[in-house]
């Protein structure tokens, strides 16, 4: 599987998928059936045109390697059909936002995406769904495959030493960053003023007023407000435990009482119930901060920085002990690349305001405490620590270890995929037509099939 991959670059490939299936519709006529799944002409000329957009080098048999790409793409899909393999809806909006946000981040800006496609981020990441669950449930499906496997240091020291020299890759400057956050607290009369509202909203709804309605007009989590509220069939684990125990309690037309979550106040519509999980529409509220509480998370961090200076404490006991951001604090604050899982980031990969701090500081050193600048996280203050810088270099097993450890797990678990696939094919009913496969050269043996059909 040439183009199918499970980095960044994958998700580049992805938007640049949607970009084309947006702008220019191929005819959808079917040139595969794979089980119960179809191929059609324009997934196929949608994701070439995806590789030629990339820069990427084509040959005559590049139209033929996209083509294998869909075929292991379907029998992966109808495999974790049969095998009720799922996405819930909680794992496709939370990888679907972490998505957008790259891409916002790649383009330069919520205005600019927008632009481009001409329509509203909602609607963008509406379009975009459908395809990123089928995306989820084959990486699912290939983490099935390949669950158990593991590689040993023996492995890993073997994998590297049999690259040939020129394959060795070149490792890019790249900085470890750690943080302990202070959200700033927020004061009693703010916390009233949102319960006073949330009290009117739900007697206005009590009175006649839809719910979907004032959900549109007046919830401040946009991503749902634009759908009336509605965040989709969650179960009880996919939520946050008070939402769950709130939402789970009602029966279908029933508003709960006000709730409290770490991102604000909730009034909860339950709409349908269906097995073990509820449809619910929800009104979220944040109080308003002051100057005074954004103070009084700066002076916490200031005190915390004068700890760690006089070596009362370590920066990674404070952060476990002190920083409120729960992600980085059982690491020690140690920040982690959500595209690459390590805790590397290259200096582009930064978060801008990230950058500015970073990009003058020296190894070991401590800022002052900073806004957080993100717009989708609590407001506050951080403090940062840069652990480490590294210089550009050829990956070697001292410094790479774990980036070398995990392309060799990539190699054993590509092994396995193919292993599994040719396995597959012989079980699976497979028609492809003609038209498509002259001339391919194809790593598994696909035209079997057409020949027993």
């Amino acid at each position: 599987m040439k183009y199918i991959v499970k980095s960044s670059l994958s998700l580049i490939l992805v938007l640049i998928s949607f970009w084309a299936t947006s702008q220019e519709k191929t005819i959808d006529e079917i040139i595969a059936v794979v089980g119960d799944e179809i191929a059609t002409k324009a997934e196929l000329e949608t994701k070439y045109s995806a590789i030629i957009a990339q820069g990427i080098k084509i040959d005559d048999n590049t139209k033929c390697d996209v083509l294998e790409d869909v075929l292991y793409a379907k029998i992966l899909l109808n495999q974790a059909n049969l095998d009720s393999v799922e996405v819930s809806d909680g794992q496709l909006e939370g990888e679907l936002d972490r998505r957008m946000r790259y891409f916002i981040g790649q383009i330069g800006s919520e205005q600019a995406l927008e632009a481009y496609y001409k329509k509203p981020i909602s609607k963008i990441k509406e379009e975009l769904r459908e395809s990123l669950k089928e995306q989820m449930l084959i990486q699912a499906m290939q983490g099935n495959i390949s669950a158990d496997l593991k590689v040993t240091p023996e492995e890993v020291k073997s994998y590297f030493n049999n690259l040939p020299k020129d394959s060795i890759p070149l490792i890019n400057a790249e900085v470890e960053v750690a943080q302990i956050v202070a959200y700033a607290p927020t004061s009693q009369k703010a916390v009233n003023e949102v319960k006073a509202k949330l009290r009117e909203y739900k007697d206005r709804v009590l009175k006649g007023e839809k719910f979907s309605t004032l959900a549109v007009l007046y919830s401040e989590d946009k991503g749902s407000a634009v759908k009336g509220g509605e965040i989709g069939f969650v179960g009880r684990a996919e939520v946050e435990p008070e939402f769950s125990a709130a939402a789970f309690a009602l029966k279908p037309g029933q508003v709960s009482p006000i709730i409290k979550t770490q991102f604000g106040f909730h009034i909860i519509e339950l709409i349908e119930r269906r097995g073990t999980k509820i449809n619910v529409r929800h009104i979220l509220l944040k109080p308003k901060l002051d100057p005074i509480s954004m103070e009084k998370a700066k002076s916490k961090l200031d005190s915390i920085a004068l700890l760690i200076k006089s070596d009362s404490i370590s920066f990674s006991d404070a952060a476990k002990k002190f920083s409120e951001d729960e992600d980085s604090k059982k690491g020690g604050g140690l920040i982690v690349n959500p595209y690459s899982s390590t805790s590397f980031f290259s200096m582009d990969d930064l978060d801008p305001s990230l950058f500015f701090v970073i990009d003058k500081m020296e190894e070991g050193e401590m800022s002052v405490p900073v806004l957080i600048a993100d717009p989708r996280s609590k407001p506050g203050y951080r403090i940062l620590l840069l652990k480490r810088r590294t210089k550009p270099h050829t990956a070697n097993l001292k410094d790479d270890y774990q980036r070398i450890k995990s392309a060799a797990l990539a190699e054993k678990e590509q092994a396995e995929l193919e292993l599994w696939v040719k396995n597959a094919i012989e079980r699976t009913y497979i028609k492809i037509d003609e038209e498509y496969t002259k001339g391919c050269q194809f790593n598994q043996d696909w035209l079997k099939k057409n020949k027993n059909n």
